[in-house]
């Protein structure tokens, strides 16, 4: 009995795999709409302001901006001297009111005095601004000073004003410096010798500057006579 060589069994072919296609990567969720807006100050709701490219702010048009534009007149120097209260009692207890002195002056020899009564402080200080504004009056300078010494009187007050050499200041306090300030006053020498009175201080001060007359003005007065 012969025997056969036993072959090796057969292998199976070999099947390529199959892989199965790579699945798509999932659509990013869409962004939000958002509202479009007007660019500032091209309109919209918060695009009223006054804005120019690229953002930057236009002039102002509140009442924040305190400078004086070319063609609106002289710059205004205003001063609050002294604001008193005063209290009077009713039946349901007290009831306040404010006073305010203040001095107004262009800083050339232009200067006014007022006073102004109201139930509040800021009220107080418009309607004292206002009346001042309303008696602006005009005083003899030389340059910086006064051209001579003068004594001013009213009521109680007495005010004595010196002329001073550059450099010397403005040698005053309260109300005498508000009033000298305002009219553009710089070197000076003032002495308080009456009341103490805010007002009769103030208006002492505004009656020596009425006085003061220049060389010229004397000259040509005795010629005319």
């Amino acid at each position: 009995m012969s025997t056969e060589p036993t072959s090796a069994p057969a292998t199976p072919p070999q099947v390529a795999a199959v892989t199965p296609e790579a699945a798509p990567a999932p659509a990013p969720a869409p962004e939000p709409q958002r509202e479009q807006r007007a660019p500032r100050g091209q309109g919209g709701f918060r695009g009223q302001g006054n804005r120019g490219p690229g953002g930057n702010r236009g002039p102002r048009r509140d009442n924040r901006d305190q400078r004086q534009q070319d063609g609106d007149g002289p710059h205004m120097i205003e001063k609050v001297v002294f604001i008193n209260r005063c209290a009077k009692v009713v039946k349901g207890g007290r009831r306040f009111s404010f006073a305010a002195l203040a001095v107004v002056g262009d800083g050339k020899g232009k200067v006014g005095i007022g006073y102004g009564k109201a139930n509040e402080v800021p009220d107080a200080i418009k309607k004292g601004t206002a009346n001042a504004h309303k008696h602006l009056v005009s005083v003899k300078l030389k340059g910086d000073t006064i051209p001579h010494d003068v004594l001013g009187e009213y009521d109680g007050g007495r005010v004595m004003l010196k002329p001073a050499s550059p450099g010397t200041g403005l040698i005053a306090g309260g109300g005498v410096r508000a009033v000298l300030e305002a009219a553009g006053v710089k070197n000076i020498l003032t002495k308080s010798m009456g009341s103490s009175n805010h007002i009769a201080v103030v208006h002492a001060t505004l009656e020596g500057l009425r006085k003061l007359r220049l060389a010229e003005d004397i000259t040509k007065a005795r010629q005319a006579s």
